[in-house]
């Protein structure tokens, strides 16, 4: 193991589908990543259904993040900071998996709520596209929950969060595999009923003028699937723009395939095959109801807006 490295610091973003992991060094007022990490461990998975995480998933994530601490650590850190967010938030055996990660890990993730989840997002994304005089949306799509927020600045001035992400309305749709026009038909009307409050918030006039930016690995996915990445590239998929058109040539052309078919596509995550759908008519729904005819797409997410949070100027 190394000594401590100055300026290093880590984050984890243990979400409902997905596990992330970002170690940086800072460099003057800004980040550079050493390490990046992302694995599908599902802990969100029966949450919405059953009201506990399942212990397989709560043994996986646990096994994933005590792996990300010691990364971090021989890599000379000594300071983590780690965020769960829907699926923990949401389960009434939470303690047992923060107790398990204290004991794997020796450390354990901060709940923060989907308001707080929302506002490290914007400073994430006002961080690589904002600009003076500009308005911003931000749009994360997890697998739980969705998060939605507005502003002209790196603190947001008004966030929502929707109880609702590709793995929630996944499980309460249960479409067929590959879905029916019946199945799609049903999750289209499901998200733009739990994303319903974004329409209201345009008709505000909050989104006027704004340039969307969407974060999280459903969006990343499907802008890798659409530009074919015979390999994940975060060069290409951070800042590429994706139109309501080509996700909705996107989103017909995944709801024609199986499962099993959707995980052998270029760019596709093979865990994400499973959910990719779901994501993509929230997508697509929130873009309707903000009247948004394209996104930029953002590699990052929670884990940016949290390193500058707590570990940056005077951090």
């Amino acid at each position: 193991m190394t000594g401590p490295a100055p300026g290093r610091v880590a984050v984890i973003d243990v979400g409902t589908n997905t596990v992330l992991l970002t170690v940086a060094e800072r460099r003057g007022s800004s980040f550079h990543p050493v390490v990046e990490r992302a694995e599908i461990t599902r802990l969100g998975r029966g949450v919405d259904r059953t009201g506990v995480l399942d212990a397989d998933a709560i043994a996986g994530t646990v096994e994933v993040i005590a792996r990300y601490a010691a990364e971090a650590r021989s890599l000379g850190v000594e300071r983590i900071a780690a965020v769960a967010t829907s699926a923990a938030r949401d389960a009434r055996n939470g303690a047992a998996f923060f107790e398990a990660c204290r004991t794997a890990a020796g450390i354990a993730p901060e709940i923060i709520a989907g308001g707080e989840e929302a506002r490290l997002v914007h400073l994430s994304a006002w961080g690589d596209f904002g600009a003076v005089g500009k308005r911003l949306a931000v749009l994360d799509v997890g697998g739980g929950s969705s998060e939605v927020t507005w502003g002209s600045g790196p603190v947001p001035e008004g966030r929502r969060s929707f109880q609702m992400g590709a793995v929630r309305l996944t499980e309460r749709a249960a479409p067929g595999d590959p879905p029916s026009p019946a199945d799609l038909a049903r999750m289209e009307e499901m998200a733009r009923g739990a994303l319903s409050e974004v329409a209201e918030i345009r008709s505000a006039g909050a989104l006027s003028g704004a340039r969307l930016v969407a974060v999280a690995g459903t969006v990343t996915t499907l802008a890798a699937v659409a530009q074919a990445l015979p390999a994940y590239d975060a060069l290409r998929v951070h800042g590429s723009t994706l139109t309501r058109g080509e996700l909705s040539a996107l989103l017909v052309r995944l709801a024609a395939w199986t499962t099993r078919e959707r995980a052998g596509l270029p760019g596709m995550e093979p865990k994400r095959a499973d959910v990719i759908v779901a994501g993509a008519v929230l997508v697509a729904a929130a873009m309707d109801l903000g009247g948004f005819d394209a996104l930029t797409v953002s590699d990052r997410g929670v884990r940016w807006g949290l390193l500058h949070d707590r570990f940056g100027a005077g951090g």
